[in-house]
């Protein structure tokens, strides 16, 4: 089973449709803050997908041929603090939430973790300080 984690609640409605409709895997929707997820919350779950949007990456996998008893979890962080349209206040920005799943992973040790970020510069300084904080933890 899959867990979504999707903060907004319009797109959490596009998700249950999309999952009514067979068209991602099945699995729960939770509109919380990822702030407010414990790790206890994520036992039982294959596949995690945080800020879940529509489901996007839930769907790249079922497109790849990821298994779905496979496990990964993925995570698209805002990109507003690290975009170049934002107001560039980057790890300040209250947006900011790599540390939560910085958190959630430390704690939970995924065997497998996709993500993203918007390709501006602050973005790929971004990237480069998960990439030191994920092999700090133990990832390679």
């Amino acid at each position: 089973m899959n867990y979504y984690n999707e903060f907004d609640p319009h797109a959490a409605v596009w998700l249950r449709g999309l999952i009514a409709e067979g068209l991602i895997p099945p699995g729960e929707v939770d509109e919380r803050s990822i702030t407010d997820v414990q790790p206890t919350d994520l036992l039982g779950f294959t596949q995690c997908h945080f800020f879940a949007g529509i489901g996007g990456w839930s769907l790249a996998l079922q497109l790849a041929g990821w298994p779905a008893d496979r496990e990964c979890w993925t995570g698209s962080c805002p990109c507003q603090p690290f975009s170049s349209a934002g107001k560039g206040m980057g790890r300040k920005d209250a947006r900011h939430l790599w540390p939560a799943f910085r958190r959630l992973i430390n704690r939970c040790r995924p065997s497998v973790v996709f993500g993203e970020q918007v390709a501006s510069k602050d973005g790929r300084t971004w990237l480069a300080g998960v990439f030191a904080n994920l092999e700090t933890m133990g990832f390679a």
